[in-house]
């Protein structure tokens, strides 16, 4: 083994008596170097102080206190979703029934604004499996699009 003092990991599986592959070279060194030896009594002196140390009990709510003090980072999504719920449940709390009720007239409104009177009747008319249906339908239409989209361009690289 070439001649270099033992680094910090080396010296702490010494500490903890590791044993194992490449354990007995450091056990060698020690014995021969007299600075890794006494670096290693520094550390088995400092592991023996700890282990007198009493342990502690911490006081009822520390990790209350000092969490409360942790900026925590909440993704704009997650803050979005919470102000959403939140203003949700204090308008309908106040108003309860008028308040989903002009919530479906809005939404009416603006599927009427989006795609004209005529699909506010059909949906009437269909009921709730209808819609159930016609969305099934798009995505279907939408996936055999992107698939045929997909075809069409590694048919035109593989002509390339």
């Amino acid at each position: 083994m070439q001649h270099r003092h033992l680094l910090p990991n080396e010296i702490d599986l010494l500490v903890d008596h590791e044993s194992g592959f490449g354990v007995q070279p450091l056990r060698e060194h020690v014995r021969d170097c007299p600075d890794c030896r006494a670096r290693l009594t520094v550390a088995e002196r400092v592991v023996g102080s700890l282990a007198e140390v009493p342990l502690f009990a911490p006081r009822v709510g520390m990790a209350d206190r000092i969490m409360s003090q942790v900026p925590v980072f909440v993704p704009w999504h997650v803050a979005a979703r919470d102000a959403v719920v939140q203003w949700v449940s204090v308008v309908t709390g106040l108003v309860g029934e008028e308040a989903r009720s002009a919530a479906t007239n809005a939404a009416g409104d603006v599927v009427v604004a989006l795609f004209g009177p005529q699909v506010i009747s059909a949906v009437q008319q269909v009921g709730p499996l209808g819609i159930a249906f016609a969305a099934g339908g798009f995505v279907v239409a939408s996936v055999a699009t992107v698939l045929g989209l997909r075809l069409i361009a590694a048919s035109s690289r593989a002509r390339s």
